[in-house]
């Protein structure tokens, strides 16, 4: 594997590390502020956080640039994380953690159908159906029944679809050549531009004594200064590396990652059908990204 595999694989892991902590400390903000509070202030933090670390303006190549990067934060930070916040109120947080976890088998259709670029390989789709088969494992693990809603199950089903999108979007923004961290940036702008209309209409009134409590600050800083600054810059690094296909399949680690933790963490009780999905997932996104090469062909990432 080369030099930029690697790193890519990386970068990958230390996202997907991230992000899956991050239910810990959204539960815990979630019990004195709403969805959409949690929402636009960790990403009003994480965008002047970027602003701090690299301050120099963007200077676009062309107008039609700045299409994309509306579209990137269309997808990527409005749709996505408001649908999944709305879904949580509408169904199961199980439901949503599996139908979320669609969005590596979206992102390859996608790429495959509109872009023509990513080769459909049958070890790649069996891959990914033993890793959702590992996440419905640990998602589900001691529920009695499969409660279906179809309203909330919608909304989360978009939100993987709105994340598909994301991530060949970032494909596409790191063509142009730019700083990692200030085409995060502008994403991000956009992302918060895109929020404001919808702010006063979800009830966005965040109060500043809940703000300044220790508990609410410091996981507030932990989503806006990591979960957000942070893994979006090391999300497009990946991409940039790796692909959007194969980036997306790490996806299927964060319940995996939010099962270790949150045991860790919250003391949730860790079963044998849990770690069964556990190894099941790890195992599907290594089958994901196996791929024989004939005897004299060159390795490295797409």
């Amino acid at each position: 594997m080369s030099r930029a595999g690697l790193t890519g694989h990386a970068a990958a892991l230390l996202t997907i590390f991230l992000w899956g902590t991050t239910f810990i400390s959204t539960k815990v903000l979630l019990t004195g502020l709403r969805p959409v509070e949690v929402l636009f202030l960790r990403f009003a933090l994480g965008f002047v956080a970027l602003c701090l670390l690299y301050p120099r303006r963007l200077r676009l190549a062309g107008r039609r640039q700045e299409l994309w990067f509306a579209a990137a934060g269309l997808c990527g930070v409005t749709l996505y994380f408001l649908l999944e916040n709305i879904a949580l109120t509408c169904t199961l947080a199980s439901n949503v953690g599996v139908l979320v976890s669609v969005s590596p088998m979206l992102t390859a259709l996608l790429s495959h159908f509109l872009l023509r670029r990513e080769r459909l390989r049958p070890l790649f789709f069996a891959g990914l159906a033993v890793a959702l088969a590992g996440v419905a494992m640990v998602s589900y693990n001691g529920a009695a029944v499969l409660e279906l809603n179809p309203g909330g199950d919608l909304l989360a089903l978009l939100a993987a679809a709105a994340w598909s999108a994301y991530s060949l979007l970032t494909r596409k923004l790191s063509a142009f050549g730019y700083p990692v961290v200030q085409t995060t940036r502008r994403t991000f702008a956009w992302g918060l531009l895109f929020l404001l209309p919808v702010l006063p209409v979800l009830g966005f009134r965040p109060g500043l004594g809940t703000l300044t409590e220790p508990v609410y600050l410091l996981n507030l800083l932990y989503l806006g200064l990591g979960a957000s600054a942070l893994c979006f810059v090391t999300w497009g690094f990946a991409v940039g590396r790796l692909g959007a296909v194969r980036t997306s399949a790490y996806i299927y680690l964060v319940p995996v990652v939010t099962l270790v933790t949150s045991a860790l963490v919250l003391g949730e009780p860790v079963t044998p059908l849990s770690l069964g999905g556990a190894v099941l997932t790890v195992a599907g996104l290594a089958l994901s990204e196996w791929e024989p090469r004939k005897e004299g062909s060159k390795g490295g990432v797409e």
